[in-house]
């Protein structure tokens, strides 16, 4: 049976449910650039109707309809979406990564430019080329010395540019790893919070949203995936879990990623496979080029040809490389006839300093070429890090050989030739002389065989078409993913045109709600006061 104050309450109800819908749309006005935040409707649902099917009912025509109520506040998401953007922004990651590093050694190797480490290579060639023009001058031979350190620094400098680059990758790794770590314990904990409240019947809309922007920014970090069940997200990366309901499964450790970064690994994507990448292959890639180019210049195998008349100092043995291509070892000691070349003989010698050393200084008395490059003290091996100009040659310029003819004077005393230029057109044209470098079939050189300017233009080319390649990947993987957004924003985010014409609706409804309740009440009014009161 249907009660005298069934309106009152009707009216009742349509308040409470407006206002909430007053409140929703107030709290998605306020949270219009919060980032994650998903836009919140109230579910509003026809209350039930006082002639309710059962076993007795009023013999009233028809379902009393009481009012209106709202079960549930919901945000609007489309987990589709979240899974796509979340495949994609960890690519998105790794190729960003990829490119800043890519970026930096362009502006560690500068090249092409007129301030770049090919300059200084291009000046050592040419002083030994103006050398050969004036062999006895002092200045053409300090220009050889000053050029020399100019590109040894020059070697040197960005060989410490490319480590300090190596470690602040290494530093980075720490950083993500540290910041990877913190949105899994946090992931961890929303998945209890959220289970607690939505336990009491509620559903906790805004810690969602913040769960689900933590795996947003961890999926940019590592690559990961997911699966819900009623104690929250479980997380993974490939094989590895990382969070179980209110639990981390795994705590990451650089050295765990660097092991997961390998080929088959669990790690595949996302800033962190960036970085190693960045670090074990294109820094570590750069370093062995630029120290493979100095190895074999100064003692890797070169072939060249000693010209006719040349003498060969005392107690050396050269590699002969005979018609068929064989070679064959030849010691050269006794007299200076002896030591004589009667024509122009190929050999084999290492590197530059091999060949510098078969030349003579213009000090007297008589000596043979010292090596032209030495190492740094505390280093064993050379590379662009350790090469150095001999420091007899830095003191006193004489050491630098010219010559590679002596003769033997009024006195019976063997001398240097001092006008002769036979050497220093030798050493002026290691440049054009093509080397193999790759001895040992390795595979990693970037180039196997060829000149030493061509094997530096070809680090330059190999530098210039990764970088190009990380530059259109990353560009392509931002326009993904701000499509992905896009779409994701169209159906999640607060439209504030949307939810202003929502707050009108939803007013208005309050409005006629609050006129129904006035309208009853004056209603109750006239029956409880005015009922009654005839005869009196």
């Amino acid at each position: 049976m249907r009660s005298t104050f069934t309106g009152l309450e009707i009216s009742k109800r349509a308040l409470f449910t407006q206002q909430a819908a007053l409140n929703t749309t107030g709290h998605n006005i306020a949270n219009a650039n919060t980032d994650g935040y998903s836009r919140q409707v109230v579910n509003m649902t026809a209350s039930r109707p006082i002639e309710y099917p059962g076993l007795q009912n009023s013999t009233v025509p028809g379902q009393m309809g009481q009012g209106v109520e709202f079960n549930s506040i919901t945000r609007v998401r489309e987990k589709f979406l979240d899974s796509q953007f979340q495949n994609e922004n960890k690519d998105l990651g790794d190729w960003s990564v990829r490119k800043d590093t890519l970026d930096k050694l362009e502006a560690i190797i500068n090249e092409p430019s007129d301030t770049g480490i090919r300059q200084t290579i291009e000046g050592f060639w040419n002083a030994w080329q103006e050398l050969s023009k004036t062999p006895e001058n002092t200045t053409a031979r300090a220009l050889v010395k000053e050029r020399a350190l100019a590109m040894t620094d020059a070697f040197n400098q960005t060989s410490r540019q490319l480590n300090d680059l190596s470690n602040d990758l290494t530093e980075n790794i720490e950083v993500k790893v540290k910041q990877a770590n913190q949105y899994t314990s946090q992931i961890a904990h929303l998945n209890e919070e959220i289970y607690r409240v939505e336990g009491l019947g509620d559903n906790a809309n805004d810690l969602r949203d913040q769960r689900d922007l933590l795996m947003d920014n961890l999926s940019q970090i590592v690559n990961i995936s997911y699966t819900e069940d009623e104690r929250g997200y479980n997380v993974s990366m490939g094989n590895t879990p990382l969070v179980t309901g209110k639990d981390v499964s795994t705590v990451l450790s650089r050295g765990s990623l660097e092991a997961a970064a390998v080929a088959g690994g669990d790690l595949k994507s996302g800033e962190i496979y960036g970085l190693i990448q960045s670090r074990d292959y294109y820094v570590s890639n750069y370093q062995f080029q630029l120290n493979s180019m100095i190895n074999t210049l100064v003692q890797g195998d070169l072939k060249t040809s000693l010209p006719e008349g040349m003498v060969v100092p005392a107690d050396t043995t050269l590699t002969l490389v005979n018609a068929d291509g064989t070679t064959t070892q030849k010691q050269f000691n006794g007299t200076l006839e002896e030591r004589t070349l009667g024509a122009n003989t190929d050999v084999i010698v290492k590197g530059f300093n091999g060949l510098h050393e078969l030349g003579y200084s213009s000090s007297s008395p008589l000596k043979s070429g010292v090596p032209f490059f030495t190492l740094k003290p505390g280093t064993t091996s050379f590379d662009a890090s350790s090469i150095t100009v001999n420091p007899d040659i830095v003191s006193d310029v004489s050491n630098i050989s010219s010559s590679s003819r002596t003769f033997i004077d009024t006195d019976g005393v063997e001398k240097v030739v001092k006008g002769n230029n036979d050497m220093a057109l030798l050493l002026a044209g290691v440049r054009n002389n093509k080397v193999n470098f790759d001895p040992t079939s390795s595979g990693k050189p970037v180039l196997m065989d060829g000149t030493f300017d061509e094997f530096f233009r070809s680090i330059v080319g190999e530098l210039g078409v990764q970088s190009q390649e990380a530059t259109r990947q990353a560009t392509n993987q931002q326009i993904l993913v701000d499509q992905v957004d896009s779409r994701r924003q169209a159906v999640s985010g607060v439209s504030l045109d949307e939810e202003m014409a929502n707050m009108i609706k939803f007013q208005h409804a309050y409005n006629a709600a609050a006129r129904a309740l006035t309208t009853f009440d004056e209603c109750l009014d006239k029956i409880i006061n005015g009922m009654g009161t005839v005869g009196r």
